[in-house]
């Protein structure tokens, strides 16, 4: 299987929306690559081989080979522009990673232990609010997910930003703005039936 940690691309010298509507109808996918000390450039990617790469979550929260003819880039995925109503990638944003330097970049949640939850044992339901947060961090140091440990969590209980377990090194920019960005992640409510019943 091709790695699925590298993209391939075409440098592109085309800009503009019509030109970005020729690419597309030759089944490729318009993109750029920014950041660092380097100017921006346009690139074009094959749409196949991206929407086989993007079904791997890793891929979102991983440092990524961005080969360009004979040069490689290091780099994170920034921002897909999906079709509404088609399975289509209509546009990418690559970010430029420079080894030296803190990268803010999405990362997924991934929620453990909902069914044994002391809430849900009771009846609750959980009501997710976030499926990705926001962290910095060194390259390094960028994890695959971060952990939500549902387990010990009671009907009417919400597990806030400031509550996640982080990985050494990494941090949530959000939470350096006060307490009133310190948003709700997940919560177990009381259920449609539980309300009734009460």
């Amino acid at each position: 299987m091709a790695n699925v940690f590298e993209f391939v691309a075409e440098a592109r010298s085309a800009t503009g929306s019509i030109a970005a509507k020729a690419v597309r109808r030759q089944g490729k996918v318009p993109a750029v690559i920014y950041g660092g000390e380097a100017a921006p450039e346009m690139l074009v990617l094959d749409h196949n081989e991206i929407v086989k790469h993007l079904a791997h979550e890793a891929v979102y929260s991983h440092v990524l080979d961005l080969k360009i003819g004979e040069k490689t880039e290091k780099a994170v995925l920034k921002h897909i522009q999906r079709h509404p109503a088609r399975p289509q990638i209509l546009h990418m944003d690559f970010l430029r990673v420079d080894e030296s330097h803190k990268l803010k970049v999405h990362v997924p949640l991934h929620f453990i232990n909902d069914a044994v939850s002391v809430g849900v044992k009771k009846g609750g339901v959980v009501a997710h609010s976030m499926v990705d947060v926001e962290v910095l961090c060194m390259p390094s140091a960028l994890p695959e997910f971060i952990t939500v440990d549902l387990a010990g969590v009671d009907i009417g209980e919400t597990i806030h930003l400031s509550n996640l377990v982080l990985p050494a090194g990494v941090e949530i920019p959000e939470l350096h703005h006060g307490a009133e960005h310190d948003h709700p992640v997940v919560q177990i409510i009381k259920s449609r039936t539980e309300e009734a019943a009460e």
